[in-house]
Parts: structure tokens; C-alpha cells; sequence
């Protein structure tokens, strides 16, 4: 058997990387703080010493799943847009990996931007998004952690690293959701007082607060594992 060439060991690590990162983020939803290097182990079926090859200590391991997840934290914004052109999201359902049956691939997107296109009419552009968000949530449990770590001003990793990652989700995920925010309020507030809206908290604030409330609502349907089903009732118990 020849050797494995350069590349084929990186397309490796980056897969192990993936693993553990995934597997990590699944025993924080449990565990939170508590969470050890032997617990990841176990979720992500591999030995304690190839984890551990890859992450000596947790706080190294929660620092990357986290800037991992903050490089896909903006595509649930992007698709609404993209779906009120008439466009199917890139990526198929919900931006994330894309359908399985690569053979349907086609139809799975124009049906998936059928919906997006329905729930941005019925709910608003706002409403659409936070349901986005929610079940991509249910789908990758890093990019929850990442929200909720987020309101939290990441108090759980050194004031070094969490200010760089504070910054980043700022420039990333608050400013652009505060701009659909308030593109919806003005839409909104006009319809209802004929342009004499009542002026909102300021942009980024309210994007905070409807991050924590969507993360606060969230935890009970994804602990039951029902998140995904349950986000539209979520969002219009929020009144989004």
C-alpha cells in the first residue's frame, strides 16, 4: 500500500477536526462549563489520545468550534434575501451541507425557496429569518453555542480570546441582523402609523435582545430535540 500523499492527510485532519469540533458542541448543550476533553472522546467515538492529539485542553477547543462557527454564522441573513428574489438558497435546505441525494438536489432547493419565499410574506423578513435561524440551530448545535456564548459576552474563555470573537460577532452577526431589523420596523411602522413609527431601542441593542430571547426559547425545544418543528411557533410567540 502506497503512503498517503500530503493532501490526503490534510483532507483527514480537517475531517477529525470537524468530528471533534461537532462532537464537542453536542456534549456542551449538555454540559456546558463541566464538558472534558475524555466526554468529547466518547461523543465523537474515538480514543481519548486522538482527541487529545488534536486538543490537549478544552478551552483550546471551545475557542476554535467557536471562530469554526462564526465563519457560517451569517448565511441564515443572506438567505432571505436570496429567497425573496425568487432564488433558491445556495447550499440546499437551510445553507447548510447539501441534499444527500444529490439526484433531487434540484428540486429539494426549489422547494425549500418555495417555503422561504412563503414564510418571508406571511411573517415578514424578520419573522423568516429568526425561523432560519432556529432550525439551523437544530441542525448544528456550534452555531447555537456560538449565539449563546455570544450574550453571555463569551465569559467562559480568557478576556484575550473572547474580546476578538465579541468584536467579530458584532461585526458579523449584530450589525447585519440590526439592519434587517430595523429595514422591517420602518416597513412595519409606516403601514401601522402612516410614518409616525414610534422610534425603537437603538439597532444593535435590539438585535442583542432578540438574540438572547430566540436563545432563551430555544434551549428547552432543543434539549427535547424538537427545535426544528417548534421554531415557527417560537417566533410568533415573540411576535417577530
Amino acid at each position: 500500500m502506497s503512503p498517503r500523499t500530503k493532501e490526503q492527510n490534510e483532507e483527514i485532519r480537517l475531517r477529525r477536526l470537524a468530528q471533534i469540533r461537532k462532537a464537542a458542541a453536542d456534549v456542551f448543550l449538555n454540559k456546558g462549563p463541566l464538558l472534558e476533553i475524555r466526554d468529547v472522546a466518547v461523543q465523537a467515538g474515538l480514543g481519548y489520545g486522538t482527541v487529545y492529539h488534536y486538543y490537549s485542553n478544552k478551552g483550546n477547543l471551545l475557542h476554535d468550534l467557536l471562530w469554526d462557527a462564526l465563519e457560517r454564522a451569517g448565511g441564515w441573513l443572506e438567505a432571505p434575501r436570496a429567497s425573496a428574489s425568487g432564488e433558491a438558497p445556495a447550499g440546499g435546505h437551510f445553507g447548510l451541507a447539501a441534499a444527500a441525494d444529490t439526484g433531487n438536489s434540484a428540486a429539494a432547493d426549489s422547494q425549500s425557496g418555495s417555503r422561504e419565499t412563503a414564510a418571508a410574506a406571511e411573517l415578514g423578513p424578520a419573522a423568516a429569518a429568526g425561523i432560519r435561524l432556529l432550525q439551523l440551530w437544530a441542525e448544528d448545535h456550534a452555531l447555537y453555542l456560538l449565539h449563546k456564548l455570544a450574550g453571555e459576552g463569551f465569559a467562559s474563555l480568557p478576556e484575550a480570546r473572547s474580546a476578538p470573537l465579541s468584536a467579530a460577532f458584532r461585526r458579523e452577526v449584530l450589525a447585519p441582523l440590526a439592519a434587517l431589523l430595523e429595514t422591517g420596523h420602518a416597513v412595519d411602522g409606516t403601514a401601522a402609523s402612516g410614518g409616525n413609527a414610534a422610534e425603537p431601542p437603538y439597532p444593535l441593542q435590539r438585535a442583542e435582545m432578540l438574540l438572547a430571547a430566540l436563545v432563551g426559547c430555544a434551549s428547552l425545544s432543543l434539549r427535547r430535540g424538537k427545535l426544528h418543528e417548534e421554531a415557527k411557533d417560537i417566533v410568533r410567540f415573540l411576535k417577530l
